[in-house]
């Protein structure tokens, strides 16, 4: 092993594909931890940088280039509209991407003509929208004065037709938001992945690969650190570590990050080793240390820090006792290095919350480490980044706040806790108006009663704006299942608290949990309805339920009425782990009906309906009285 210096340089690269429009902040915390400790650390977003090199002009050429050597037999309506109208889309691009980077908002108008920007498959959407009787699809939304709103809706448009060109023609695994993410989703073996990386590059993996390889020129980093938040950044990840090694093998290189915390923690695999040096677990602060000692010298192998290596073909797995670095001291995030005028505020759902997501700028920073609950069954209670609750008082958060603002020039901030505490962030307001610092800001809670309408009011006077939270299945025997520690009433009246202070609620849903019935589903998809009609809520988003093997349900699946199905584990990814639930309910044609009725719930639509109108199979009437909302509101409104 070659001694590195006690000071190494050090680089963090966020690898394809994450979100567009703000930095994910892995990155910036680890480098504004190592800076804050005296180490030289710079950090680059290969995942914006790679979608603005595809959309180049040399990109859209080569984009060409690979349409044309479709045959023509196989090449579908967006691939013939690209190929038609390519000039119009090269003299375009660059212009709409100037505009959803917010330097250049006069074209708005000009892409509002509907005259300027090629409309390929995509623009089909707005077929489905209501017109309001003017003759304007969009009319609804942005009515006569929202040119830039609207005009930004027709931008994202465009990308994604030009997405779709790309996934055609040049790389089926390719989508804005993840690439190759059934590689690394709950893969039990390393061959699928190992296989894709042995594999001529495509376009996209060229691309990544030569703006990987400039990037480290340019930082000369000692130690590379490739943080992986999501299944759709892994390939990517391991692409990147693959040229690297290739050109610079003195380079080590750390593989760490979210999905590494929650599907590695087995790992066996030796040929991971191939592309990476070392694999940390659970928060990166304690584990790098550590490392940054031995590949000094300075301590044996044997006291490193939640990390994995290959010692003579085997994996080995290191820990010591020591404690981790507490949250008060990991420091203050830096996006220093990141281009933060390049990033893309996509305008692609017209709902007010929902559009947070992926539109604007947003600091992201963290209350407090952990969840202060930590007893959801379904969630990843055992692992480090739930189970460990740490909370830093509110003057240190708003010093955090005022260096972020003053380094960024953005005074939005998007608080990424599992939940932030009611109590942390009262204190957070307080301190935000003793300063008379305003800054806008959202995040992620549990509905309880602890929010008041009077704790809502003071939130949205220090500048919230908008709340997101789970609901997960609107059912009380379900809620109780799940220990969520919330009813559906309770709900109803801190979400609407919310609202009547002027914030924007999301409700996280959930189908498919253990024993939940058709009747069950039927009555929650009530439930939301009147949320929706109510002004509870809205926005939300339903997702399946997954079994974990970090959850309660996972770990005491007898419990919950299951029986898990044997995993084939084979030294890779382990987390998501089927079961059979004796209900034998079809999910997924329910997922159908109830995606159908939120986005249109979200849209305003179809509120007053009976909600057994979404699903194509004749389902039982909802036992949930259509004024149970109501009522609920008048408990406490009356």
């Amino acid at each position: 092993m070659t001694t590195l210096p006690a000071r190494p340089r050090l680089l963090s690269l966020i690898p394809p594909l994450t979100q567009l429009n703000t930095p994910y902040p892995a990155t910036a915390y680890l480098t504004g931890f190592l800076r804050s400790r005296g180490f030289h650390a710079t950090q680059a977003d290969l995942a914006l940088g790679t979608v603005l090199e595809l959309l180049s002009p040399a990109g859209l050429d080569q984009l060409r280039a690979a349409a044309e050597a479709l045959p023509r037999k196989q090449r579908s309506p967006t691939i013939k509209t690209f190929l038609n109208q390519f000039e119009r889309y090269r003299v375009a691009t660059g212009p709409a991407l100037a505009l959803l980077q917010g330097r250049d908002s006069s074209l708005a108008h000009r892409i509002c003509t509907r005259a300027f920007l090629p409309e390929g498959p995509r623009f089909s959407a707005l077929d489905h929208y209501v017109d309001d009787g003017s003759g304007d699809p969009l009319g609804w939304a942005f009515g006569a004065l929202g040119i830039q709103d609207r005009a930004r809706h027709l931008a994202t448009l465009f990308l994604n037709d030009l997405a779709d060109v790309i996934r055609e023609a040049a790389d089926p695994r390719f989508e804005f938001v993840r690439y190759a993410e059934s590689l690394a989703q709950s893969q039990p073996s390393f061959e699928p992945l190992a296989q894709a990386l042995a594999a001529p590059p495509t376009l996209v993996d060229t691309t990544l690969e030569k703006l990987a390889i400039s990037t480290v020129d340019r930082e000369n980093p000692d130690i590379l650190l490739l943080s992986v938040p999501f299944p759709g950044a892994v390939y990517a990840a391991f692409r990147i570590a693959q040229a690297v090694k290739a050109k610079y093998p003195q380079i080590v290189i750390v593989l760490g990050g979210g999905w590494v915390n929650t599907e590695l923690r087995e790992l066996t695999e030796p040929r991971v080793f191939d592309y990476v040096d070392y694999v940390t677990l659970d928060d990166g602060e304690a584990p790098l240390l550590a490392l940054i000692e031995h590949l000094a010298g300075q301590r044996p192998r044997l006291n490193l820090r939640r990390t994995f290596t290959r010692v003579d073909g085997a994996v080995r797995w290191f820990t010591s006792g020591e404690p981790d670095v507490p949250f008060e001291d990991v420091g203050t995030p830096t996006w220093d290095g990141l281009p933060l005028d390049r990033y893309l505020s996509l305008l692609d759902m017209l709902n007010p919350m929902h559009r947070l997501w992926s539109d604007g700028h947003w600091n992201k920073l963290t209350v407090a480490h952990g969840c202060y609950w930590k007893k959801c069954s379904f969630c990843d209670v055992s692992l480090d980044y739930i189970s460990r609750f740490e909370a830093a008082n509110a003057s240190t958060l708003v010093d955090r706040i005022e260096r972020i603002v003053d380094e960024t020039g953005h005074s939005g901030f998007h608080f990424v806790d599992e939940a932030a505490p009611p109590k942390a962030l009262r204190a957070l307001a307080e301190e935000l108006q003793r300063r008379n610092l305003a800054i806008s800001w959202w995040g992620n809670v549990r509905f309880e009663k602890s929010f008041t309408p009077e704790l809502c009011l003071q939130l949205a006077d220090s500048g919230c704006i908008a709340i997101s939270g789970g609901l997960e299945v609107a059912s009380d025997r379900l809620l109780a299942l799940m220990k969520k520690g919330v009813s559906v009433d309770q709900v109803a009246r801190v979400t609407r608290a919310f609202t009547d202070a002027g914030i924007l609620v999301h409700a996280y849903l959930m189908y498919g949990f253990p024993t939940q019935t058709v009747q069950d589903t039927v009555d929650a998809l009530e439930y939301v309805r009147q949320l929706f009609a109510e002004g509870c809520i809205q926005s939300g988003f339903f997702h399946r339920f997954a079994c974990t093997v970090h959850s309660p349900v996972g770990r005491n699946p007898a419990e919950y009425g299951i029986t898990l199905k044997p995993l084939p584990f084979k030294g890779f990814a382990k987390n998501d782990v089927a079961f059979s639930d004796p209900t034998g309910v079809d999910h997924t044609s329910l997922g159908q009906a109830l995606n159908k009725a939120l986005y249109n719930y979200m849209h305003g639509i179809c509120l007053d309906d009976d909600i057994r109108r979404w699903f194509d199979e004749r389902v039982p009437k909802p036992r949930v009285k259509r004024d149970f909302i109501a009522r609920a509101l008048g408990a406490v409104n009356g």
